[in-house]
């Protein structure tokens, strides 16, 4: 039983899969079945595990947005890879669908980020604010259809909402974004948005790991770039 799961990656140490556009990483006030429960009855299903298994969250994705969410299995890879996250020796890819040309063709975009806790957004300021965090990350148009364009991001910086607001910053929102100024939702709900790739050291074999999750099927425009 995948229990609707697609698995990418799965050893003894750490498990990725292929997050769609509905799911939560972790259990939230909804009451949703979330992503990691979702694994850990895989895992317990899979392997005959007797009481609780143990699944640690490395990082989340925001419920929008799809593709490559990486899980650790034992807590000794749990806290290598929460360090790695920390460090920045994770190099994720995302890929993002926007309707407005970006200014240019390639660019690093720095801001100054604040969170407003009470409306789950996050505000870019060209400055340094009280209580901001600088946030730093690189697109590249790569891919054009007859009325969208396609973007690679690299993240370097954490911050919450990150990509979809400082996307927004520069006038060009994720499609299906509402929160962000996109005019129009997504039929499916979710938003334009998703974790393509991520490339790192694996926490106990010490080899290089690239895993890739192919973009949502029910969104047919990204088979447009292809």
């Amino acid at each position: 039983m995948s229990h609707g799961l697609e698995i990418l990656y799965e050893d003894n140490h750490i498990i990725a899969v292929n997050k769609t556009n509905h799911d939560l990483v972790q259990k939230d006030s909804t009451g949703d079945i979330s992503l990691d429960q979702k694994v850990k009855l895989y895992i317990k299903e899979k392997y005959n595990k007797p009481g609780d298994v143990f699944l640690g969250v490395t990082h989340r994705l925001d419920r929008p947005v799809s593709g490559v969410v990486l899980f650790a299995r034992t807590s000794k890879a749990l806290t290598r890879l929460n360090e790695m996250f920390r460090q920045g020796d994770m190099n994720k890819e995302y890929w993002a669908i926007v309707k407005t040309k970006p200014p240019k063709i390639e660019d690093t975009l720095v801001h100054y980020m604040l969170k407003n806790t009470k409306q789950n957004k996050s505000y870019c300021y060209n400055q340094e604010k009280p209580g901001s965090k600088m946030a730093k990350l690189n697109y590249k148009i790569i891919g054009q259809s007859d009325r969208y364009f396609l973007l690679s991001i690299r993240l370097f910086t954490g911050r919450h909402h990150q990509i979809r607001s400082q996307l927004a910053s520069i006038g060009c929102p994720v499609k299906g974004d509402l929160k962000y100024n996109f005019p129009r939702s997504n039929p499916d709900g979710g938003i334009s948005l998703h974790s393509r790739k991520i490339e790192f050291t694996h926490p106990v074999k010490k080899e290089l790991l690239i895993i890739s999750a192919d973009t949502p099927s029910e969104e047919p425009l990204w088979k447009q770039f292809s």
